[in-house]
């Protein structure tokens, strides 16, 4: 829905603020300690969102839903690395998935009163693209690798995904990389790097992945 409204390069950067509102959501809902860095971080995101997104003198109604998508995503990756598990992650990713199309569903009975099928071969390329590459395999990648590695690490990894937006829309779309683009997102992946460059906290989600007493 957002994506209707905002321009695919603004979409992904201000999707990027999941890193910086992750720690933010960790600490509310699993009581973490926010550093000062976080707080620095978070302070030139707004910023960085104000000079992509502020028409006048307020946000766009793509803009407004984008970051409400941020904010779930983030609220999605600190429940993910609190239950996560390496053995269940293929059972974990399926159940994501099944709870996302029955969503996807309801919400295109409510908006167009009924299922609207693609008619032409490339709009199925793409669907089918989404489900199985930026869906399917995604979820259950995303499942097992956080299994694996501390939040932080993980973060740092899929903060390039905005970048890699502003420069696929830039390439596919022909969008033009303007000021308010380059500061702004400059700004934003500057936040990123700021929150997740320090180093990582102890993650009281997961006690099970301290250092072994015994032999491997």
């Amino acid at each position: 829905m957002g994506l209707q409204y905002t321009p695919a390069s603004i979409s992904g950067f201000i999707t990027g603020m999941y890193v910086v509102l992750t720690p933010l959501c960790a600490a509310v809902l699993l009581r973490v300690r926010i550093g000062g860095r976080v707080w620095v971080g978070a302070g030139i995101a707004a910023v960085g969102l104000a000079i992509l997104g502020l028409n006048g003198l307020s946000i766009g109604f793509g803009e407004a839903v984008t970051v409400t998508s941020a904010l779930i995503y983030a609220i999605h990756i600190v429940g993910l690395s609190a239950w996560s598990d390496a053995r269940e992650a293929l059972g974990l990713a399926t159940v994501q998935l099944a709870v996302t199309a029955v969503v996807g569903v309801i919400a295109a009975v409510i908006d167009d009163g009924s299922i609207v099928l693609p008619t032409t071969g490339f709009d199925w390329l793409a669907i089918l693209y989404m489900a199985v590459v930026s869906g399917a395999v995604a979820m259950v990648v995303q499942s097992w690798a956080q299994a694996h590695l501390a939040p932080s690490r993980a973060a740092v990894t899929m903060a390039t995904e905005p970048a890699w937006a502003a420069l696929f829309s830039i390439v596919f779309l022909h969008e033009s990389l303007t000021w308010r683009m380059a500061v702004g997102g400059g700004l934003m992946l500057l936040a990123m790097i700021t929150v997740e460059s320090g180093p990582p906290p102890k993650d009281p989600t997961r006690p099970t992945l301290s250092a072994p007493t015994g032999p491997v």
